[in-house]
């Protein structure tokens, strides 16, 4: 998956952790046990937080504000293309263009007042 400096930063200073050891998960719910959902956290931030909405509102920006490729944003969903024929022919990853549009994501969610 293609990361954003910031998120490498924080995984990196994540390794520091005393509970950091060779191959341990990075995300843990509250009690330790392994984070298997988005959900969770989301709720912790706000409760009528969804997992749906969230990836609405990233789907959402990325078609208003952005001009990143159709391909492009539903691939930085983890979507699939249902035509079978067409994905036979689609072998790229589009690896770096996911990679610059996860920074620019990044950006507009650090700003204090996003418009």
């Amino acid at each position: 998956m293609p990361l954003s400096p910031r998120c490498v930063a924080i995984l990196r200073e994540a390794l520091t952790l005393p509970r950091a050891t060779p191959g341990s998960r990075v995300f843990l719910t509250k009690k330790g046990k392994p984070l298997y959902s988005l959900l969770s956290p989301l709720k912790e931030v706000r409760e009528d937080a969804t997992v749906h909405g969230f990836r609405s509102s990233f789907r959402n920006w990325a078609g208003e504000q952005t001009n990143a490729e159709h391909a492009v944003m539903e691939a930085a969903l983890a979507h699939t293309i249902p035509n079978k024929a067409e994905a036979a022919y689609a072998r790229s990853d589009l690896f770096e263009k996911r990679r610059k549009f996860m920074v620019d994501w990044a950006e507009f969610v650090a700003k204090e007042n996003p418009a």
